[in-house]
């Protein structure tokens, strides 16, 4: 939806569910889904979201004037997950209602434990596995771990096809064509 002549720029193959809000100034990289009730507003700073990521049911992505937001690619945020003006790198998971505040930085292939507290300024590092509030490192990720999560994504771009395909001629109105250009 525009916001003050701010539109969202979609990539291609994107499933944005009937009852998500997309608002203003946001980005959202091919193949990533947008699942029921989501909410994302990019009315104060640009949220650029990566290839492949999906942002479940629920979640909510804001920024603040100063701390815009950035996820990168693979990546999964939970159900119910509050994700402001922070980045979050790479191949990372988000918990299902977990909270990462502001400037806050979730590098590479890192998990944050459902119902995790990453507070303002906090860093988690590469390969690490946070849980609490505030959250702390509860041990390194090994490949299997990163691997599990891969397989997550992938869960995902498939059900975004087919909750697609299953909405096809019944909502259209927030699924959104591709950005001109996009071949």
């Amino acid at each position: 939806m525009e916001y003050l002549g701010r539109k969202p720029l979609v990539g291609r193959d994107v499933f944005i569910a009937p009852t998500a809000m997309v608002l203003g100034d946001v980005e959202i990289g091919d193949g990533s889904s947008i699942w029921y009730g989501a909410v994302i507003r990019g009315d104060q700073a640009k949220i650029s979201i990566g290839k492949n990521t999906n942002i479940q049911d629920n979640a909510v992505l804001h920024t603040d004037l100063a701390s815009p937001l950035r996820i990168g690619d693979n990546v999964t945020v939970g159900h119910g997950a509050v994700v402001h003006g922070c980045t979050i790198e790479d191949d990372c998971l988000i918990g299902i209602g977990s909270i990462i505040l502001n400037d806050a930085l979730v590098k590479n292939c890192s998990v944050v434990a459902s119902g995790s507290l990453v507070g303002q300024r906090q860093v988690v590092g590469p390969l690490h596995l946070v849980a609490g509030s505030p959250a702390v490192v509860k041990r390194e990720l090994a490949e299997e771990d990163v691997e599990k999560n891969r397989e997550i994504v992938q869960t995902y771009r498939g059900l975004a096809h087919k909750h697609r395909s299953n909405l096809d001629g019944f909502v259209k109105s927030n699924i959104f064509p591709p950005v001109a250009g996009g071949d």
